[in-house]
């Protein structure tokens, strides 16, 4: 690949739309250009990186046992009708009418039509397990598309869907799915965690993410600082703090608190500490008012929320909303005949002679305790974990940190194989609904998460494994014929070796050369210049460290073979 020949449209300045860093660098570097909103063209630097991240997505999910089909983008309403998810899923389903008046969708996600074409082709246990992948494009019609390909609404995507005869079955290849995607990032070069994490709408009841780590990373992610727990925001759980022991509930008292609303100016007004405050929040669950209490220091986790309740959506009422419901003005609520349905956060349950809403304005209750002076309906874990909480395994401290997801793996259990009846005969010919499981990795999304983590000031940092190429060979010559007859014999080296290489051999000065190298994040730089024409040498330089080798000539393919070979190798 000649740099004078190739389409490698780079631009100087950062483009006034792109907000992250991968977004601003794949639009300077031409590995993207934006068609309409959230919808890339992906130009040949930047395919060729997602064919690397394809090729080593393909080599594990092979390894793991999984067969590679391509089933259609399109998909009929009615699959989505029978497994309940056609309204359910929400606006990001493009929905259409085709000239039959027969209503389909792009498919963000494929369960229905697997399941379809498994239930209409497996008829025994004989034929089982059986895991069955894809790399294929998606489309989300997200509501805010942004970030590049980090939330788009077209993507690549590789999901496979696993078909097993019993739980322990789907259990071991859910294990089996996890080993190959920390293969996968591992080879990509990535510094990832996989994280407990709640399943959506895709379904199920127990699922993983795969994180890349950046401080740019939209999620956050909780980790135990001393032991394996982690988990996304939205499942992380702390340790529980223990009951109080032998302390006797007082005597209900209402105190009057004028003024005073928010949680700081109570606790400061009647002397106590947050901890021994419970806050009253009223929450529209799809259109339905509940009373979430809560400690008066933690915050609610809305997906914990929707999950207790069984609702699609919540939504925090405001002051208006919150007086028309109660008739009490926010920030004096409490749970003490309050009349809509009450929610309690678990540490609520155990504290005892807490303080409260009166219920009405300038008032606050004082001694108040659970089943005593009120009942809730369902209680749960529902707070938000902070730093100042312990890890639920081993009880040493919770650290958070920043990250993105690439990959997401599902327990499914029977929920789509019951739904759409899609059953096999079992050794005794009774009739039983396949337990599935289901594993994403959005591979277009994996190579600007690799950017997130791997960047520098003057550009990308790519890892070797998944870098579109793996060298840049720069022609320092100007108009020197021999340094220019040494750069094409070291290209056709290369070449020959099977070592991926651009010759930069544009009439350009070679500031913009090492520029437009650094941009590229190339993990490779060869220079043919000074040093060859004083010394007879080529200089390496490799992006990741800015360490700079020379070396004869006769002796760089050899040099850079084995550099390439030990990455990919440690990769491994």
């Amino acid at each position: 690949m000649r740099f004078s020949q190739s389409f490698i449209p780079t631009l100087k300045e950062t483009p006034a739309e792109a907000e992250v860093i991968s977004h601003q660098l794949m639009l300077r570097a031409g590995f993207i250009r934006k068609l309409t909103s959230g919808i890339y063209s992906y130009l040949p630097l930047g395919l060729a990186a997602i064919r690397k991240v394809e090729q080593i997505v393909r080599e594990e999910m092979n390894r793991a046992g999984a067969q590679e089909l391509l089933l259609p983008m399109v998909q009929p309403a009615e699959l989505w009708e029978e497994s309940g998810r056609w309204q359910k899923y929400g606006p990001e389903l493009l929905r259409f009418t085709d000239r039959h008046e027969r209503q389909s969708c792009l498919g963000p996600t494929h369960e229905e039509v697997i399941t379809d074409l498994v239930r209409k082709n497996i008829h025994s246990y004989r034929r089982l397990p059986l895991n069955l992948y894809q790399i294929q494009t998606k489309f989300r019609d997200e509501i805010r598309p942004r970030f590049g390909l980090m939330r788009g609404r077209e993507f690549i995507m590789k999901d496979a869907y696993s078909f097993d005869a019993d739980d322990k079955g789907a259990s071991a290849t859910y294990e089996k799915m996890r080993r190959a995607y920390e293969r996968i990032f591992s080879r990509c070069g990535l510094k990832f965690r996989a994280v407990e994490a709640d399943s959506g709408s895709i379904g199920g009841n127990f699922s993983h993410e795969f994180m890349v780590l950046a401080d740019t990373g939209e999620d956050t992610i909780v980790a135990c600082t001393k032991c394996s727990y982690a988990a996304n925001m939205e499942k992380a759980r702390a340790m529980e703090s223990p009951a109080p022991d032998n302390i006797e509930p007082k005597p209900l008292e209402k105190i009057e608190t004028p003024g005073k609303r928010k949680v700081k100016a109570v606790t400061q007004f009647l002397k106590i500490s947050p901890k021994e405050l419970v806050k009253t929040l009223v929450f529209l669950a799809d259109g339905r008012p509940v009373a979430v209490l809560l400690r008066g220091d933690h915050e609610v986790q809305e997906v914990k929320l929707c999950n207790l309740l069984g609702v699609q959506e919540v939504e925090l009422a405001d002051d208006k909303e919150v007086y028309d419901i109660t008739g009490v003005p926010t920030g004096y609520l409490g749970p003490v005949g309050l009349k809509i349905p009450l929610v309690a956060d678990l540490e609520v349950m155990k504290m005892v002679n807490f303080t409260v809403g009166a219920n009405e304005k300038n008032f606050h209750s004082q001694n108040v305790n659970p089943n005593r002076d009120f009942t809730v309906e369902k209680s749960a874990d529902l707070r938000m974990i902070t730093a100042e909480d312990c890890c639920p395994l081993c009880g040493a401290k919770l650290e958070l940190t920043r990250g993105i997801e690439v990959g997401h793996i599902f327990k499914l259990g029977t929920v789509y194989s019951k739904a759409l009846n899609a059953c096999f005969l079992d050794n005794e010919g009774n009739e039983i609904p396949f337990v599935m499981g289901c594993y994403g990795i959005g591979v277009s999304r994996v190579v600007a998460a690799a950017i997130e983590q791997n960047h520098d000031k003057d550009g990308m940092i790519f890892p070797l494994p998944i870098a579109p190429v793996q060298v840049i060979l720069l022609n320092l010559a100007g108009k020197d014929d021999k340094i220019t007859a040494a750069a094409e014999s070291l290209y056709q080296e290369l070449l020959a070796d099977n070592i991926e290489v651009i010759l930069d051999e544009r009439d350009e000065r070679p500031g913009v050369k090492f520029k437009d190298a650094d941009l590229l994040g190339i993990p490779l730089r060869l220079m043919v210049g000074k040093s060859f024409a004083k010394e007879g040498k080529v200089e390496i330089r490799t992006r990741k460290d800015g360490k700079v080798t020379a070396l004869p000539l006769a002796e760089t393919t050899a040099y850079v073979r084995k550099i390439i070979d030990q990455e990919l190798t440690s990769a491994e």
